[in-house]
């Protein structure tokens, strides 16, 4: 069988059983082994524990359940409610400073989380109702939930990012620098989008007591709220910088993020024996789905690889005669279909080592096409009508919210995005500066 038509009864295989809702990562490793078996023989069953030995003995990778229960223990434990409480106080003048909160916020969150869905969720539960309680517009208040939840996977430590350093054997750290100017540009777009937004239309963020409630605290309880907003900033900050410096491996500075979650959750007098257990669990159960995940999408695209896809598509990509840069285009665009029906673990999976070598044969920076994949995956899960991230906001959403209205919702925010993904591909140093500053 050519590796062409392989590809193709692969892909009509993967389209069917995502069609009859079978489970991600059983479904990818089964149909690679099943295709493969009928091409290769027994052979290919060699492939599993290889793949097992690859992956799940991978010291980068080591890092995902540390991060995951790192943000467990701040979100279970309300730590996320100090850094939210610390945002408004200082903003709260400023029309729209909830939803501007909730963007900052939210983005930290989703980032502790380290995973879209379970970013928007932490997120959604966090703040959603209180945008409600003080007369959000609707569309606003999901739009903003949306846009900073899911922006946590762009936000070091970014559980993709660890998932793409392994897949390619790039720098983590690298990683995580390249991404930090493009994501505080988004979140820059997104806070003036809101700030316009409200001055247009006050009906959007209309000013409440609570608000001036809030500006009116005592001055001990507002140092209480700023001292514990920082803290909890400082855990991440602390994560990232011993990366950064090099003083801790990616594994190692999870292990620190445990460690001082559990700290403040102790100085917060908000630790508690229940809260420390069913985070581990929520962890465990992530971690599970996560592994099986990433277990069967690597079987896939190890077969994928070993059958010649990567050599298919870079003679695909020469034989069009294109300029390198619409052959980046063409991988965003596939990526960005592909968002349609998977999530961002599939795609990383997926794409990151069959593109990557491609865009670095055509002169392109590894950790600058990294970034791109990223920023696309984090448009991609959100575009109507299949994104996988919208689902997880009509969980959160009131009963009474529509899938129209939702589309409706996130479409701006999807639009920044995509305008900060233009921009990165067009001034590349926009990814590659601070890397090459702080780690040359």
């Amino acid at each position: 069988m050519g590796i062409e038509l392989l590809t193709a009864v692969l892909l009509c295989c993967i389209l069917v059983a995502f069609a009859l809702g079978a489970q991600v990562g059983l479904a990818l490793g089964s149909i690679a082994m099943i295709v493969g078996y009928m091409s290769w023989g027994d052979g290919i069953f060699n492939l599993v524990p290889s793949t097992i030995e690859s992956t799940f003995f991978s010291f980068i990778l080591l890092a995902i359940p540390l991060y995951i229960y790192m943000g467990q223990l701040l979100t279970k434990s309300g730590i996320g409610d100090a850094m939210f409480n610390a945002s408004q106080m200082m903003i709260g003048k400023v029309r729209g400073s909830l939803a501007i909160s909730v963007i900052g916020v939210c983005s930290m969150i989703g980032a502790m989380v380290g995973i879209i869905g379970a970013g928007i969720m932490t997120s959604g539960a966090i703040a959603l109702r209180p945008m409600l309680e003080r007369g959000y517009d609707r569309r606003m208040a999901l739009g903003v939930i949306m846009g900073g939840g899911a922006l946590g996977i762009l936000i070091p430590p970014s559980i993709p990012m660890i998932m793409f350093a392994a897949a390619t054997q790039n720098s983590v750290g690298r990683m995580f620098l390249g991404a930090m100017v493009p994501a505080l540009i988004t979140i820059l777009c997104l806070i003036t989008y809101i700030i316009i937004s409200c001055k247009l239309n006050p009906e959007k963020a209309p000013k409440t007591q609570a608000d001036e409630e809030n500006l009116q605290l005592p001055i001990p309880q507002k140092l209480k709220i700023a001292r514990d907003g920082l803290l909890s900033i400082g855990l991440i900050v602390l994560v990232l910088g011993s990366i950064i410096t090099g003083v801790a491996t990616p594994t190692e500075s999870g292990a620190i993020g445990v460690v001082g979650a559990i700290f403040l959750a102790i100085v917060f007098k908000r630790f508690k024996l229940d809260m420390f257990r069913y985070a581990g669990l929520q962890t465990a159960m992530l971690v599970s789905v996560a592994m099986w995940i990433i277990l069967g999408a690597s079987v896939f695209s190890n077969f994928h690889l070993l059958m010649g896809v990567q050599s298919m598509v870079a003679d695909f990509t020469g034989s069009l005669d294109l300029p390198p840069l619409m052959i980046i285009i063409m991988f965003q665009i596939i990526m960005l279909l592909l968002g349609f029906i998977i999530d961002e673990f599939i795609i990383v999976l997926m794409c990151a080592p069959l593109f990557t070598p491609i865009a670095v044969s055509l002169g392109y920076d590894p950790i600058w096409f990294g970034v791109l994949m990223i920023i696309n995956i984090l448009i991609a899960v959100q575009t109507p009508p299949y994104g996988f991230a919208l689902f997880y906001l009509k969980g959160i959403a009131p009963a009474n919210v529509g899938m129209a209205e939702i589309y409706r919702s996130v479409t701006p925010f999807i639009l920044i995005n995509l305008f900060v993904l233009v921009l990165c591909m067009t001034f590349p140093e926009i990814v590659l500066w601070l890397p090459s500053s702080v780690m040359d």
